[in-house]
């Protein structure tokens, strides 16, 4: 196996954990009495990050890798970590609300208001240019700035909606 199956391999398997751990904190938070806004979007983000792993998978997995790249990609999944420990079980893939909560003001959010979408481009820049694919991290962070600028939209109207007084979803 491939250093770059291993890299796909790894980055795969955070990305389910994520999505369990997202399912796990939506229903907590659902149970709490927390809506769900914007859900009609979601499909459009989980195409866009599955059919993103997907291409890897089929032109990168065989590729060497350029070291410089992928410390980057590294270093943001510490950012991505320091992220997730902040928003603990507010944390979701989804757009949350939760009536009452403050928005979370500290952690990366003290310097950011979408920290997440921050790595997350990143991310989704950085992994093929690891892998010596340069048009598929043009093409993906294209449909990712598409998705993000939906996704920033409908967070932004559910916070002044509300004036403000909802947990912060996922960034």
């Amino acid at each position: 196996m491939s250093l770059a199956s291993i890299i796909l391999l790894l980055v795969t398997l955070q990305r389910l954990g994520e999505l369990v751990l997202s399912n796990y904190n939506t229903r907590r938070l659902l149970a709490r009495g927390a809506i769900e806004v914007g859900a009609g979007h979601y499909p459009l983000v989980v195409s866009v990050h599955a059919a993103w792993l997907i291409a890897l998978w089929i032109w990168g997995r065989d590729q060497e890798i350029i070291l410089p790249a992928l410390a980057g990609f590294i270093v943001l999944q510490g950012l991505r970590l320091w992220i997730l420990a902040t928003l603990g079980p507010r944390w979701t893939t989804r757009i949350i609300v939760l009536l009452g909560e403050p928005l979370v003001a500290s952690g990366p959010y003290r310097y950011l208001a979408h920290p997440n979408y921050a790595v997350v481009a990143g991310e989704i820049a950085l992994l093929p240019l690891a892998l010596h694919l340069p048009l598929l991290a043009l093409i993906f962070t294209v449909l990712n700035a598409a998705v993000l600028a939906i996704r920033i939209r409908i967070e932004a109207h559910a916070l002044s909606a509300t004036g403000g007084q909802l947990a912060r979803p996922l960034q």
